[in-house]
C-alpha cells in the first residue's frame, strides 16, 4: 500500500499525508516584510518548470531572507511534492503567491516601492549593482530566461560574469549567486 501512495519507489519507508500547499497573495509578501520592519525582498520566477530547481531555488531564497517567491499560473512549475523534497523543508517556510500575469505583478510591486532585476546575460554586471531598498530579482526559465514583456516592465537588467567557456549557469545556481550578494546588501545599506 506505501508502494502505491509513493509513486515511486525512492520514500525511504516513510510517507506523510499533507494538505496541498497553501499558495498566498502579492500583499502577503509585503505585509511581512512590514511585520519585519523590512524592505521587501522578493524572487520572481518566470517559467521555471524543472521542480528540483524549483526546490533549490526556494531552498536559496528562504536561506537568504527573502520575504516571498512569485510564480505564474501557467507554464511554470507549481509546487509539487518533488519541489517539497529538492526544497529541503524550505517550502514549509516561504510564501509563494501563484499569479496569472508576472508584467503586471511587476507593476503592483513598484507600487509598493520595490525595484525590478531582470537576471539576463546581457546586463549590467551584478556586482555594480546596488540591490538596497524594496528588491525583486527576476529569473526566467532555464532555457528561454526572462520573457520579453517582463523583462521591459523590469528596471534594472543584471548578469553575472561568465570567464570560462559556458556563458550560463542553471537558474538554481544564478538564484543562489544574486540572492546571496542581495541578501547582503539588504542588511550593510540599512
Amino acid at each position: 500500500q506505501m508502494d502505491e501512495m509513493a509513486q515511486n519507489q525512492n520514500y525511504q519507508g516513510v510517507i506523510a499525508i499533507v494538505p496541498p500547499f497553501e499558495y498566498c497573495e502579492i500583499e502577503d509578501i509585503i505585509n511581512y516584510a512590514k511585520e519585519k520592519n523590512e524592505d521587501p525582498f522578493v524572487l520572481i520566477l518566470d517559467g521555471i518548470e524543472d521542480p528540483h530547481n524549483l526546490g533549490a531555488v526556494i531552498r536559496c531564497a528562504e536561506c537568504e531572507g527573502a520575504h516571498g517567491i512569485i510564480i505564474p499560473e501557467r507554464r511554470a512549475c507549481g509546487l509539487t511534492p518533488a519541489v517539497s523534497k529538492a526544497s529541503a523543508g524550505a517550502i514549509m517556510h516561504m510564501a509563494v503567491a501563484k499569479v496569472a500575469n508576472i508584467a503586471q505583478t511587476i507593476e503592483k510591486l513598484k507600487e509598493n516601492g520595490v525595484w525590478t532585476y531582470a537576471a539576463e546575460a546581457d546586463g549590467q554586471d551584478f556586482y555594480d549593482t546596488d540591490f538596497s531598498g524594496g528588491c525583486a530579482i527576476v529569473l526566467g526559465g532555464e532555457d528561454s530566461g526572462v520573457s520579453r514583456l517582463v523583462r521591459e516592465r523590469c528596471d534594472y537588467t543584471v548578469s553575472i560574469p561568465m570567464y570560462g567557456k559556458l556563458n550560463s549557469l542553471n537558474v538554481s545556481t544564478a538564484a543562489s549567486v544574486l540572492l546571496c550578494h542581495a541578501a547582503r546588501m539588504q542588511r550593510i545599506m540599512k
